[in-house]
């Protein structure tokens, strides 16, 4: 299967989509922050930041694909666009979240290992969900009903996971921590600069909830269809790489503007097969993924986005939901 990709020119840099994508989004982002300089202190900021949400979203995912390497063949030009998408324009650190995403890559859904199924306000597995006490009990019980909810709060989530990971002094020392935080000060300074000189504070609060609330709630929606609800492995377990990546993702079903919503990540198989493979020939390699997984009686899963929501939302009930024992 990989030859046959390699030769289909799948693995090729594609320079021309990138520039495009990269130039509307930046356009668009710029765009959106000209209006707000022109509406003044208005209400109508709102849908600004409803439309800045959106944008910091499509920015964000030109910064996974930079992670991935599949914009440019030099790491050093690739990490350079994801620090500037990642640091600069949205505010995450790029290289606590190029650690975490490679982690979840190497071993998706398998405990003790993927970053993404820790234990955490929402619990993954039946064991995470039995070691909770209290309030952390009732939470697990209820967060199929949460689980959108929650979102809302999933951007703050990102933006505290990226100063803790950069104030972290256990880990491995690292050249790039003082770019980023210097990359993510001059972003918090500029955004709330921008807001409060702009707008009365308590529009500058309102716009803040609003834009950093639809921004976690776009990337929680774009990221929790690719495996949540999928089969999850044992610490012990042990399984080939073709079978952990496919078995674990889930694709989401859908044309042009399904791919623009999601970035391509609805493509999760043949993102988790070949990370590297430039967003545009995702959806040309699914014909060949699929067909080698047929023969070799894999199960491809393929869904609808809306059922895609609706297994997530089982498998946190059913996770959720304690077991009646039937033992006498």
């Amino acid at each position: 299967m990989s030859r046959q990709i390699k030769q289909a020119g799948l693995f090729d840099r594609r320079p021309t989509y990138y520039a495009f994508k990269i130039g509307a989004n930046l356009s668009l982002f710029a765009g959106g922050w000209v209006v707000f300089a022109l509406l003044g202190r208005s209400w109508w900021q709102l849908l600004v930041a409803a439309f800045l949400a959106v944008m910091f979203t499509q920015v964000a995912f030109v910064g996974h694909d930079a992670g991935h390497k599949q914009i440019f063949r030099s790491k050093r030009a690739n990490d350079l666009l994801g620090h500037l998408h990642g640091g600069l324009l949205v505010g995450l650190s790029y290289g606590w979240w190029v650690d975490k995403h490679n982690r979840h890559h190497s071993h998706p859904n398998h405990e003790g290992r993927d970053p993404d199924i820790a234990s955490g306000a929402i619990a993954f597995t039946r064991e995470q969900a039995r070691a909770r006490r209290g309030l952390g009990a009732l939470l697990a019980r209820s967060q199929a009903y949460l689980f959108f909810p929650m979102l809302l709060l999933e951007g703050l989530n990102l933006h505290v996971a990226s100063v803790r990971a950069l104030l972290d002094r256990t880990g491995t020392p690292s050249k790039t921590k003082p770019v980023e935080a210097a990359l993510l000060l001059v972003h918090a300074a500029a955004y709330l600069a921008a807001l409060f000189l702009v707008l009365s504070p308590i529009q500058a609060v309102c716009f803040i909830l609003v834009q950093q609330g639809l921004f976690g709630v776009y990337m929680g929606c774009s990221f929790a269809p690719n495996h949540k609800g999928m089969p999850i492995f044992g610490a012990d377990d042990k399984i080939d790489y073709l079978r952990r990546q496919v078995l674990t993702s889930r694709n989401v079903r859908g044309g042009r503007f399904t791919d623009f919503v999601l970035g391509g990540l609805n493509y999760q198989i043949e993102h988790h097969l070949f990370p590297s493979m430039p967003r545009p020939s995702l959806r040309r390699a699914q014909a060949l993924v699929r067909a080698c997984c047929e023969q070799h009686g894999i199960v491809y899963t393929e869904t609808s986005i809306a059922r895609s929501y609706a297994e997530v939302l089982r498998h946190l009930s059913a996770v959720g939901t304690p077991q009646v024992s039937t033992a006498p």
